[in-house]
């Protein structure tokens, strides 16, 4: 009995071991390498980039010196994706994490998103911004280079309370890359542009 739980405590260290292996954060800056992949090439010098400690905190690794925020993979998740987007969007962005990392689902998120929004203690952008997202198979991303292949990227114009009447925007894609309005009517209202996968590019 003394042999099989030895056994046992050594496989339950073992794979904790791996797991903390497989969500150990990369070097910082290899995220920023990565991260910025997501953003537009002219705005990639003077962006700021959040990315992940070894405790899996998040926290700045870079300041940035224009309007645009990166964020570096979560290494605690699966797949690779990055993202950018202005900073007006950052307060609305946050609280979206803060409430993911509570334990809330999406639809949570989004309804207590909205009703924060509706009384004002959730910022919200005045104007048009922009968000990039960029992702790839987990295992087209390399954590020591921060080289990915095949990566897709995506774009989101955030517009809140936007409607298909405000815009002249569908509900639905019809086509390949046309814009279409999500979340019509809401706080959380974007269009999406999501160009053909076999097209698309860094």
């Amino acid at each position: 009995m003394a042999i099989i739980k030895t056994v046992v405590t050594l496989a339950l260290v073992l794979a904790g071991a791996c797991s903390m292996a497989q969500t150990k954060a990369p070097a910082p800056d290899v995220q920023i390498k990565a991260a910025l992949l997501a953003a537009p090439s002219e705005k990639r010098n003077g962006a700021s980039v959040l990315g992940y400690n070894q405790k899996g905190e998040l926290v700045q690794l870079r300041k940035g010196t224009n309007e645009l925020v990166c964020l570096a993979d979560d290494p605690g998740q699966k797949g690779f994706s990055v993202s950018c987007y202005h900073q007006d969007l950052e307060p609305f962005m946050a609280r979206g994490r803060e409430l993911r990392k509570a334990g809330k689902n999406t639809r949570e998120i989004f309804d207590m998103r909205e009703n924060e929004a509706k009384s004002g203690k959730l910022a919200l952008p005045k104007q048009p911004t922009s968000l990039f997202v960029y992702t790839a198979a987990e295992d087209n991303f390399d954590p020591a280079t921060g080289e990915v292949k095949d990566g897709y990227l995506r774009y989101v114009v955030y517009i809140p309370y936007a409607t298909s009447e405000t815009t002249g925007l569908p509900l639905k894609p019809e086509g390949p890359a046309m814009p279409w309005i999500m979340h019509p009517g809401t706080h959380g209202a974007h269009i999406m542009i999501s160009p053909p996968k076999s097209t698309a590019g860094q």
